[in-house]
């Protein structure tokens, strides 16, 4: 399986739109946005994109939360479960406890990944809109047996190829979660 995530897009639809297009095209199966999306536009591509997809709202979204009903769309913390996956899905890094397999999360619009012992992921893609730097960001999760395969994936803005850098984490994941919070995310919207 195959996660496509991003963050931080703020209002830069075309930016977003992008970095949609480049996840689908190297295979992701479900999208992933942590956050500060900016745009109702932006969401409707991701609906619009033929995979699952959940986005969480970041401290810039307050004009998008009315439409939490109309597409996937929640509050922080967000957890769910996909592929035997168990992930939490925030905008803010306040929630950064391993409590489970994948924690995703945006705001700091800098690229980050580390890996637990237990084999935690704790992932930030950095950020699409190129607001800090002149570059946009994303990340290609793949996850396999008895690890991760993270690829970073970066376009120069104004330049259309994207360099992709490969991080490899073998590590045993951890299952021992409350199934409880968990809800799957759905196979189609």
């Amino acid at each position: 399986m195959k996660i496509g995530i991003l963050s931080d897009t703020h209002k830069k639809v075309g930016r977003a739109k992008k970095a949609i297009d480049m996840l689908l095209e190297n295979g992701a199966s479900l999208l992933v946005h942590a956050g500060d999306i900016g745009k109702e536009d932006t969401l409707a591509y991701l609906e619009e994109s033929g995979v699952p997809y959940v986005a969480v709202l970041g401290n810039n979204d307050k004009k998008l939360s009315s439409l939490k009903d109309r597409y996937n769309l929640f509050t922080e913390p967000h957890y769910f479960e996909t592929d035997g996956i168990k992930a939490k899905l925030m905008h803010h890094p306040w929630f950064l406890s391993p409590d489970s397999d994948l924690i995703i999360f945006g705001h700091t619009h800098k690229f980050s990944v580390e890996c637990s012992k237990e084999g935690k992921l704790f992932i930030n893609p950095g950020e699409v809109c190129a607001r800090n730097k002149p570059v946009s960001e994303a990340v290609l999760l793949d996850v396999l047996e008895g690890g991760w395969r993270v690829v970073r994936c970066q376009r120069r803005i104004k330049e259309t190829e994207w360099q992709y850098n490969e991080i490899h984490l073998e590590v045993p994941r951890g299952r021992e979660l409350d199934e409880k919070r968990y809800e799957r995310v759905p196979k189609h919207v």
